[in-house]
């Protein structure tokens, strides 16, 4: 499947909206959390697939802001889950020199799962790899919205010239930083929109969404995204 891929104009940053876990379960007869058990081994490849592609970003959606409203048992579930994903991949991923990143605000997750996060976040801070951004109770409104009022506080503390506000100024308040924006978003489960994910850094990312539901997606996926992505001619508003 690598066959067509123009390996010199890869995708530097790829976000993916990991949607459909539960209608897959659902789909083979299997309680909602087994789907996102199943998720977690698509994330597993997707990360080693874009490690060994050489790709430098890639950013998940883990869980939003608005997943707490999901029953308490299926929150429950996902947050264990994510202690033991960290658990059994973060010495792979550290061995291949991933970087995990953490985007949102994690301040309110359980002890455990905050936990286990921030070690992982330590264990690969210095490794010069794929960065691995992990948005984990994350939305994009309360993002910018943070953004604002940081900027905000340090006009009025005198450690920032309004005047000298720009763009760039204004997303190094944001999560991702210095990164640099999203060059592709990728969103299963046939789904057609992009849920309060990386509003301000999606501006002028191509979109894909595709009808294959998270936990079928694997390597061929991704190289068939890839594919798609260099067939689109970006112009950022101007002309070719």
């Amino acid at each position: 499947m690598l066959e067509g891929i123009d390996m010199e104009r890869l995708p530097v940053h790829i976000a993916i909206i990991m949607d459909g876990n539960g209608r897959w379960a659902q789909k083979k007869g299997l309680p909602r959390v087994r789907g996102h058990k199943a998720g977690m081994e698509a994330i597993r490849k997707t990360v080693k697939c874009c490690s060994d592609l050489g790709i430098k970003i890639l950013t998940v959606y883990a869980f939003s802001t608005e997943n707490w409203k999901r029953p308490q048992d299926e929150v429950n579930y996902l947050m264990n889950l994510l202690v033991e994903y960290m658990r059994k991949e973060v010495s792979s991923l550290h061995k291949n020199k991933v970087k995990i990143k953490l985007l949102g605000e994690i301040d309110i997750l359980p002890h455990q799962t905050r936990r286990e996060i921030e070690e992982a976040v330590k264990l690969t801070k210095n490794n010069k790899g794929l960065q691995f951004n992990i948005a984990l109770n994350y939305g994009g409104r309360a993002e910018i919205l943070k953004a604002c009022k940081s900027l905000i506080q340090d006009i009025q503390n005198g450690n920032l010239d309004m005047n000298s506000v720009d763009e760039a100024v204004f997303s190094n308040y944001l999560y991702t930083g210095s990164d640099p924006d999203p060059d592709l978003i990728i969103r299963t489960s046939g789904e057609q929109r992009i849920s309060n994910f990386l509003l301000w850094q999606g501006a002028y990312s191509e979109l894909l969404f595709i009808d294959r539901l998270w936990p079928d997606f694997d390597e061929n996926a991704l190289y068939r995204a890839i594919k798609e992505y260099q067939s689109r001619n970006r112009r950022f508003g101007a002309l070719k």
